[in-house]
């Protein structure tokens, strides 16, 4: 038999019964767009944190360093020095330290953290190069200088939330706030690093979304004022920004060694962290988590393959006689077994390609709704959704077509 004759046949059958070939397809259906919507979700989950540990900064390496007695030395100092003299693996150096009880206003506004956790500012205590080392770029106005923390000047850089939020459509600059009564000037406002919005509900927006904006509403000040804001405690956490990530899991090794020599083991405590490490494993993480929602969506696949068999089966059953003549007139079992396979892989190719349609649709609805992008199945998706519907129906068609094949004619010229 040839080819072109074997599909004319095998769609003459399909169309010939419609309603159950439209619903032997809804399971092949239902399982490709489930595969294909799952595995975009998670590729989806993925770029979203990609794009959250952008923000934070690539190459980054967090310290904590401190001294529960005095030791004689100013750590921060050290640090900065020390990274200095390891310039060609480090680019900046910075206190990170976050501040308490903290509250700031202008006119009848105030920011404190009597607010909720999405919606309150989070203040620092910050270098020069805390722009640097966390990934900020200004959007107007000037960073903290070097002058700034010499001469303890009352000045602050806010983030793009927090000014709107206070001053609305009145430029910041120059205009001073309170902090816990005390007057400081705003010197400038960082770039946004989120998406914009300000106010985020608790329902409906994933972590990464609500962190992403929490960015936006920081306050920054001279570390030199921890005096006044602080209760005059030292920062015990510093970001160091390095220049590649060859250079931080290097970078990350001497700074932990220089430390634990700097702070004696029984005067205080040293950890050492090289964010790169993190976003690997996240990655790694990330995949684990595509192959087991791809194997849970591959479940339904199963079940839809089980369906393609049984209705081959009937198949078999209603065409017992065509297949004894055939048979009597010499057909090989050859190509008994074609004609059904193919039958079989056309049932499961066309509700592939309807499963394809289905994904496409739910995957773009999927990542509106959870990522607020256009998230569009990889062609590799594709490619591979369509192969594993046709070659479902070949493996499952598999035994029906045998067991036609196997028919002889005499018993099968009896059948009704």
């Amino acid at each position: 038999m040839k080819l072109t004759q074997a599909l004319k046949m095998a769609a003459k059958s399909i169309s010939g019964n419609k309603g159950r070939s439209a619903l032997t397809m809804l399971g092949v259906i239902i399982g490709l767009a489930a595969v294909i919507i799952l595995v975009s979700y998670a590729q989806g989950q993925n770029k979203a944190m990609e794009a959250y540990y952008e923000s934070l900064g690539e190459n980054t390496i967090t310290v904590y360093a401190s001294a529960y007695r005095d030791i004689g030395v100013d750590i921060a100092q050290e640090l900065s020095n020390y990274c200095q003299q390891i310039s060609e693996y480090v680019e900046g150096v910075t206190p990170n330290a976050q501040l308490w009880n903290i509250n700031l206003s202008y006119g009848v506004q105030t920011l404190g953290q009597d607010q909720d956790y999405d919606t309150r500012p989070t203040f620092y205590l910050g270098s020069d190069q805390f722009a640097l080392c966390n990934n900020y770029s200004l959007m107007k106005g000037r960073d903290i200088s070097y002058m700034d923390i010499q001469r303890l000047n009352q000045v602050c850089v806010l983030g793009a939330a927090v000014a709107d939020t206070l001053f609305g459509m009145v430029d910041p600059l120059d205009k001073t706030v309170t902090v816990n009564g005390k007057p400081f000037t705003v010197i400038g406002v960082y770039r946004p690093k989120g998406n914009g919005t300000t106010t985020y509900n608790e329902e409906g927006t994933n972590w990464q979304e609500v962190e992403m904006s929490r960015m936006d509403r920081i306050v920054v000040f001279p570390y030199s004022l921890s005096r006044i804001l602080n209760d005059n405690q030292s920062s015990d956490q510093y970001t160091v920004k390095a220049k590649d990530s060859k250079s931080a899991k290097l970078a990350a090794t001497y700074i932990k060694t220089f430390l634990q020599g700097l702070i004696p083991e029984d005067s205080g405590w040293v950890d050492v962290y090289n964010e790169g490490v993190y976003q690997e494993e996240q990655g790694e993480a990330n995949k684990l988590q595509q192959y087991f929602l791809g194997g849970i969506a591959a479940i339904s696949l199963v079940v839809g393959g089980v369906g393609i068999m049984n209705i081959m089966l009937v198949t078999v059953t209603e065409r017992t006689r065509e297949i004894g003549i055939r048979k009597a007139i010499g057909a090989e079992r050859r190509s008994i077994i074609t004609q059904f396979l193919i039958e079989a892989a056309m049932i499961c190719g066309i509700g592939g390609i309807i499963g394809i349609i289905v994904g496409y649709l739910g995957t773009l609805i999927v990542g509106k709704l959870a990522f607020d992008i256009v998230l569009i199945p990889g062609a590799g998706i594709t490619a591979g959704a369509f192969a594993i519907s046709v070659a479902l129906g070949l493996i499952f068609g598999m035994y029906p077509a045998a067991k036609a094949s196997r028919l002889q004619p005499v018993e099968a010229l009896r059948a009704d």
